[in-house]
């Protein structure tokens, strides 16, 4: 008798494998939610709903994971999240999507779920470009680097996600690699257990698109680049030069009430109010 991996139960068999390109870090990022899901004793995907929108990372969860799930258009999938979080507050709802689908194309709608605090769990698997249209430029492409978009280097300069989030106001924010796979599953397992907007970004390898432009035509030659290019939050307070580093670790930790127990009291006001009246 052959012991079946431990993910399987999470996932649609029939459907796998799946679509993502060779050395695409998409699989090591679903494997890492999913051992945080078995760690923290789920057996089913029965209290979840998942959202994605458009990239390849939104295809992380449809069709792969058993579960009820909204693959929503470009750069909503947070507002699309959010309605269905109120409508259906006892639903654990995660957002999985990419760098250009949450914040090229849907930035105000992350700014303003954690401005909000509204109780939306988000990964966003960063590969630092739009793998799946081509290559091109986005919004946390690095300063210098060639894209089919930029040929000469990146003129821009990129969000920091993690800041941006935090700033506006979430309760929960981490960065990770996907060379750092006990840690990312550690700030999923932590984000799981709280309420309210909690965030990290998973900096994930794009050799198809992105790594063969830059010299680095593998996932191993990425995720090398990562290790090498990583550097903690915790050091990175005491190094003069961080601008070409990816600090990671974890940058916000809080536990002030989240939006759904906010908007929900004041639904109880209005009843008991009309009540009285």
């Amino acid at each position: 008798m052959t012991n079946k991996h431990f993910a399987l139960k999470f996932l649609r068999e029939e459907v796998l494998p799946t679509a993502f390109c060779p050395g695409c870090g998409n699989g090591i990022v679903i494997n890492c939610f999913l051992k945080a899901l078995e760690e923290t004793g789920s057996r089913d995907l029965s209290n979840f709903a998942f959202v994605s929108g458009i990239g390849c990372a939104a295809w992380c969860v449809s069709p792969y994971f058993r579960s009820d799930s909204l693959h929503t258009t470009h750069g909503r999938p947070i507002a699309f999240a959010s309605g269905l979080k109120l409508a259906r507050p006892e639903l654990n709802v995660v957002v999985i999507s990419g760098d250009g689908d949450l914040v090229g194309i849907g930035g105000n709608h992350l700014i303003h779920a954690a401005r909000r605090n509204i109780d939306l769990f988000v990964i966003c698997i960063n590969n630092l470009n739009y793998g799946m249209t081509g290559g091109q430029v986005g919004p946390t492409t690095l300063h210098g680097v060639t894209t089919t978009t930029t040929p000469y280097g990146n003129p821009e300069y990129p969000f920091d996600l993690v800041r941006l989030v935090e700033s506006a106001g979430a309760n929960f924010v981490a960065r990770w690699t996907t060379v750092h796979v006990r840690q990312l599953i550690r700030s999923i397992k932590k984000a799981l257990k709280k309420e309210g907007f909690r965030f990290i970004e998973v900096v994930s390898q794009c050799p198809t698109a992105f790594g063969r432009r830059i010299g680095k035509p593998t996932g191993i030659d990425l995720m090398k680049w990562f290790q090498k290019q990583s550097i903690h939050i915790n050091q990175a307070q005491n190094v003069k030069e961080t601008e070409d580093k990816i600090i990671v670790g974890e940058f916000a930790d809080r536990d002030r009430p989240g939006f759904i127990s906010n908007i929900y009291k004041i639904i109880r006001l209005v009843r008991e109010n009309n009540d009285k009246n």
